[in-house]
């Protein structure tokens, strides 16, 4: 059966204190509001429909999902935010699922529950309810005494004593059917604190037209919340950063402190690769199996392959393939691939460069715009210069090249196959194939010349 969704993300966010839209703080390395979108499609809704107002052009930029916008233009509340969607749902007769862009624990699980206790109890509308120690700042969910029915929900600032000290809270959360929501709204009235069209407000209409309301407790109360505070955020990052290790480690991958290791939403790895703690593996991050991450690593949209080490390193937009050791202290700058068998050492840098299998930049080094091809040596303290304070340059060195410590270079160049630069050298004309290249100063020793200084400024003086 068709399942749609409209998620609320028009709200400014005070309580952050931040210019970015509340919706696109990020928990566990992605916006709030597109885990609330990826929950959704994850129990069947195709395309929801997201309500933008404050900063809504930020919004639209940043969401990458395929995604209705509706503006709403002022903030007059949940049951006018719903209200600017009803264009989109004329004719459509099915359940509608209603949630908020910032509540990124939301699991599809609970939203499976949710859409299945609705349609098993033939209900025109069903709220999550989440029972909290401290209510605070959230409706009350008011139930009748005898029955145990849904009398009403009541907002904190319309709230009565005896109505705060309720502990069930409306998580704003619901399931409806779509011609009974959307008809129930137009009787809505902003007889509030607030003055303002709430969206529960359609439950007693509901009810006096006959409709059963049902309210589902959610197991997770936490699941239910939003994030409202910067506080608030930290607290959903590290809950969702857990559930991503206890799913990691259930697949196979070892982590020897998920308290302290950081892998983001949509990373990938594979089975008996280790973490070691410190780790941050950031974006869309894929690893292979059997590999050994850290510890203090990060990994930002960076792919390895099988077997891979790397400590002490930070790769960012890289391709490593299998059995490459890096690090420790590397780092790998976006553009850079290294192929299979590789080896780049201590204090090395690589930027938009290409090394070859088996090849070994091994300490000291930076390599920029570079192609190096396979079995070559990259001797310690090699620079490529590549940028002449104007443009970029690009070194191409060929396979089986050794290359001598504390060489320069100067691009473009190219070393062929086979060939040699001496150490020390500043290269800045091509090297043939099987050829040696040098470019350094002829060494001349001056005999004696250190005894005739120090006779000359009074050997043995005072």
């Amino acid at each position: 059966m068709e399942i749609r969704a409209v998620i609320l993300a028009a709200g400014q966010g005070t309580r952050m204190k931040s210019d970015l839209p509340k919706v696109l703080h990020k928990a566990c390395g992605k916006p709030m509001l597109e885990h609330v979108i990826a929950a959704t499609r994850a129990v069947g809704v195709e395309r929801p429909v997201v309500v933008i107002g404050h900063g809504a052009a930020q919004v639209r930029t940043t969401v990458k999902e395929d995604v209705a916008f509706v503006l709403q233009k002022e903030q007059k509340g949940t049951g006018h935010a719903v209200m600017q969607t009803r264009p989109l749902f004329e004719g459509y007769n099915g359940d509608l699922l209603e949630l908020f862009g910032d509540a990124p624990l939301l699991s599809p699980a609970t939203l499976e529950s949710l859409v299945r206790f609705h349609r098993e109890g033939g209900f025109a509308a069903t709220m999550l309810t989440a029972v909290v120690e401290d209510p605070a700042g959230y409706g009350r969910v008011i139930r009748d005494s005898a029955t145990g029915h849904v009398v009403k929900v009541v907002e904190h600032k319309d709230a009565s004593e005896a109505e705060r000290a309720v502990r069930e809270i409306n998580t704003g959360i619901f399931c409806f059917k779509a011609r009974d929501l959307f008809e129930a709204l137009a009787e809505v009235k902003p007889n509030n604190a607030q003055e303002e069209y709430y969206l529960g407000d359609v439950l007693p209409i509901l009810q006096k037209r006959g409709k059963p309301v049902g309210a589902l407790v959610v197991a997770n109360p936490l699941e239910g919340l939003g994030v409202n505070s910067r506080a608030q955020l930290a607290e959903a990052e590290k809950i969702l950063r857990l559930r991503k290790a206890g799913a990691l480690m259930d697949a196979g991958v070892t982590i020897v402190d998920p308290d302290n290791t950081y892998i983001d939403q949509d990373v990938e790895i594979g089975r008996d690769t280790v973490i070691y703690p410190f780790s941050f593996l950031e974006g869309r991050t894929k690893v292979g199996g059997e590999c050994l991450i850290g510890p203090n690593t990060r990994l930002v949209d960076t792919s390895l392959g099988a077997r891979v080490e790397a400590t002490y390193s930070v790769l960012v937009g890289s391709e490593v393939e299998d059995d490459v050791t890096i690090g420790p202290f590397a780092y790998l700058r976006p553009g850079t691939q290294v192929r299979s068998r590789a080896k780049i050492g201590d204090f090395v840098e690589l930027k938009k460069s290409v090394v070859g299998e088996g090849s070994k930049v091994p300490h000291l080094s930076y390599i920029g715009d570079a192609t190096i091809g396979q079995g070559v040596n990259i001797g310690a303290g090699t620079i490529t210069c590549n940028y002449d304070g104007v443009a970029k340059h690009p070194t191409l060195i060929g396979d089986d090249v050794f290359i001598g410590s504390n060489s320069n270079l100067v691009a473009p160049v190219k070393v062929g196959d086979g060939a040699y630069v001496a150490a020390g050298s500043t290269i800045t004309r091509d090297v043939p194939p099987a050829s040696l290249g040098i470019g350094r100063a002829r060494q001349q020793n001056i005999e004696e010349w250190a005894r005739r200084r120090r006779k000359g400024h009074g050997e043995g003086a005072g």
